[in-house]
C-alpha cells in the first residue's frame, strides 16, 4: 500500500508544476481529492484479506463427512440425491422453496393411523398397542430415525457438585452430574468413554416435584445463559422475541397463564422471567441435558460419541439410530438417573427441546413412554411437519449434508434421484410426522410455534404442523384422551389465530407472537401441564371464563 502511494506522489508533483498559474489551484485540489480517494480504496482492499484456508480439523472434519455420507450412499445404491430448497428468499435465489399454499399438498393423504399394514382397521386400544402402535415404531426405526442398539452401552451417573443457589428469588439445589458412558469392544478394550453432562435443579427442600428435562446447556444457575438451543431456521435473522413491556414477576406470569388455560380465552405474550424460573416459581424443577455430549450435530461426528463408541468407530448400517434417536437415548438415561433422586416425582417427568431439539424432544417422548409430558419447541421438518409438504423445508433438506445425520441411513433413499432402486420421494415414506405424535397418546403433548415476523419462519410449516397434529388426534380419541378439539378434515385445517391456545385436551397447540423459541409459551405450558399432571401450582387461582 505504502509502496503505490509513494509511486503515484512524483506524477501529481509534475502535473500540479507543469499547469498554468491560473489552473493550478483547481489541478493541486484535484490530485489531493484523487490522492485521498486512492488511498482510501487502496486501503479498504488491503484490509480484507482473503478468507483463510481451513485449518487442520475443519479440513478433518469435512473429509470424515464426505467419508461417512460416501458410505452411506454406497451401502444404499444412490448415485445422486436431489438438492434441498434453498431457504433465502429473492429473485436471484437458486431452487427456491416453495410458499404458495395452492402447491403445498402434492400428496395430501397422509399414512393411515388406524388401519393395520393388513388393512384391518384398528377400533380398541388393545389393537392399539398390540398391533397397529409396533408397527408405525418399526417404521420409524427402520426407514426415518434408526434403532438404538441391543448393546447401547450403560451410563454411571457421578454427582459431580453440589450447591445451594437461587434462580431468580427462589432457592434452589443444583446438582451437576457426569454420565459416563463405557463400552466394551470386541477384543475386550474398553473404548474411549462419553461423558453426558446434565444439571439438576429444584426448589430447596423439594421432595417429588414434577420436573421438565431440557435440550440445551447443562449449567448451574448463575454461570451463563441456556445455550445450546438450536440454530434457527435457515435465512431467518437471529431474532427470538420482539421487544415488549416486563410482565411483572415469575408468579404473576405464572397466575395470568393459568388464568388463560383455565378460561379458554387468548393471552398475551409474557416477557421477563427465563422459562427456568417460571419452573421453579411453578413448584417444578429443571434439568438441562447437553446433547452435544451425547452425540455431535455433524456427520462427521457419527463415527465419534455414543454412535461411534457402539459402533468401534466404524460407518453405520442403513438403519443405525441417527442423532435424533441418540440424543433421545441420552435423555432416558438421564431419566434413568431422576428415578434415583427423592427430590424429583419420576412418573412426572417432561422434556422440552427447539428447533432440531424440538424435533428430538418430540422424537425422545414418542419412543420412551416414562416421560410424561412434552413441549415441541419449533421443531419444522423432521417433527411436527409432515414430511408430505411442499411448504419451507423438505425431505431433501435433511438428507443434504448439514442435516442427514439426524435421521437413519435408510433415510437418504427418500431423497434419491438416482439409484439402483430408481428414484423415492416424500411420498414413499411409509409414515409421517401425525404418526410420531400419535406415538406419544395418550401422554400430554403441546406442540409449540412462534411468528415468521420474530424469526420463526414459514420454513418450519406452521399450518403443515397443525394439520399433523389435528390428524394426530384420532390416536388420542381411541385411547380415550381429548384431542385439540378441531373436528375439521385434517387436509382442510386451518390454523388458530396466533396467540389463541388450545388447552382443552391431552394434546395442545399455541403459536405464540414470539421468534424462534418457547420460552413465550412456556407459562401457558406450565399451566397446562400442571393441570394435566394434578400439580397444584403455588398461589396460583384458576379464573372463570
Amino acid at each position: 500500500f505504502r509502496r503505490v502511494l509513494f509511486r503515484s506522489f512524483p506524477t501529481c508533483l509534475k502535473r500540479i508544476a507543469s499547469a498554468t498559474p491560473i489552473m493550478r489551484p483547481s489541478v493541486s485540489l484535484l490530485a489531493v481529492v484523487s490522492f485521498a480517494l486512492l488511498g482510501r480504496r487502496l486501503a479498504a482492499q488491503t484490509a480484507t484479506p482473503a478468507a483463510p484456508p481451513p485449518n487442520a480439523a475443519q479440513a478433518a472434519n469435512a473429509a470424515a463427512l464426505a467419508a461417512d455420507r460416501a458410505d452411506m450412499l454406497k451401502q444404499l445404491g444412490i448415485t445422486r440425491l436431489r438438492p434441498g430448497p434453498s431457504g433465502q428468499v429473492g429473485p436471484n435465489v437458486t431452487n427456491p422453496a416453495n410458499y404458495d399454499p395452492a402447491k403445498a399438498d402434492p400428496f395430501p393423504n397422509y399414512p393411515e393411523i388406524l388401519t393395520l399394514k393388513n388393512g384391518q382397521k384398528v377400533t380398541t386400544a388393545e389393537q392399539w398397542w398390540t398391533l397397529r402402535r409396533p408397527e408405525i415404531v418399526e417404521d420409524f426405526e427402520r426407514e426415518v430415525l434408526g434403532r438404538v442398539p441391543a448393546n447401547a452401552p450403560k451410563v454411571t451417573w457421578e454427582v459431580t457438585q453440589t450447591v445451594e443457589t437461587k434462580v431468580g428469588e427462589y432457592p434452589v439445589v443444583a446438582k451437576r452430574l457426569v454420565g459416563h458412558v463405557g463400552h466394551a469392544n470386541a477384543a475386550g478394550h474398553t473404548d474411549t468413554p462419553v461423558d453426558l453432562q446434565m444439571v439438576v435443579v429444584t426448589p430447596a427442600g423439594a421432595k417429588g416435584v414434577p420436573v421438565l428435562m431440557m435440550f440445551g446447556g447443562a449449567t448451574i444457575p448463575g454461570e451463563g445463559g441456556r445455550g445450546g438451543r438450536g440454530a434457527g431456521p435457515a435465512g431467518t435473522a437471529a431474532v427470538t422475541s420482539p421487544p415488549a413491556a416486563p410482565s411483572g414477576t415469575a408468579a404473576a406470569a405464572l397466575a395470568a397463564a393459568a388464568s388463560v388455560v383455565n378460561s379458554g380465552r387468548g393471552g398475551v405474550r409474557p416477557t421477563g422471567p427465563s422459562s427456568q424460573e417460571l419452573l421453579i416459581a411453578a413448584g417444578w424443577g429443571y434439568v438441562g441435558i447437553n446433547p452435544g455430549s451425547i452425540q455431535a450435530d455433524n456427520g462427521a461426528g457419527l463415527t465419534k460419541g455414543v454412535i461411534g463408541l457402539v459402533n468401534q468407530g466404524g460407518f453405520r448400517k442403513p438403519d443405525d439410530w441417527g442423532a435424533l434417536r441418540a440424543w433421545g437415548w441420552g435423555a432416558s438415561r438421564g431419566l434413568d438417573y431422576l428415578e434415583t433422586d427423592p427430590a424429583v416425582d419420576a412418573k412426572r417427568v417432561g422434556i422440552e427441546g427447539v428447533s432440531r431439539y424440538g424435533k428430538a424432544a418430540l422424537v425422545t417422548m414418542a419412543f420412551d413412554q416414562r416421560f410424561a409430558v412434552v413441549l415441541v419447541g419449533s421443531s419444522g421438518e423432521g417433527g411436527a411437519k409432515p414430511h408430505r409438504r411442499n411448504f419451507g423445508e423438505a425431505v431433501e433438506n435433511l438428507t443434504g449434508s448439514g442435516e442427514y445425520h439426524w435421521m437413519a441411513g435408510n433415510f437418504l433413499k427418500y431423497g434419491a434421484a438416482e439409484a439402483t432402486f430408481g428414484s423415492k420421494n416424500a411420498n414413499d415414506i411409509p409414515v409421517d410426522s401425525h404418526q410420531l405424535i400419535a406415538l406419544c397418546a395418550p401422554r400430554p403433548t403441546f406442540i409449540s410455534y412462534g411468528i415468521a415476523e420474530w424469526g420463526d419462519a414459514n420454513w418450519l410449516d406452521h399450518r403443515g404442523s397443525y394439520m399433523a397434529t389435528v390428524a394426530a388426534g384420532q390416536a388420542y380419541r381411541l385411547l380415550g384422551a381429548k384431542d385439540l378439539g378441531d373436528t375439521t378434515d385434517y387436509r382442510a385445517a386451518l390454523l388458530p389465530a396466533v396467540n389463541i391456545g388450545k388447552f382443552d385436551g391431552q394434546l395442545a397447540w399455541r403459536q405464540h407472537d414470539g421468534g424462534h423459541e418457547d420460552q413465550t409459551n412456556m407459562p401457558y405450558f406450565i399451566a397446562w401441564a400442571s393441570k394435566q399432571l394434578n400439580h397444584t401450582l403455588p398461589g396460583a387461582r384458576a379464573a372463570g371464563p
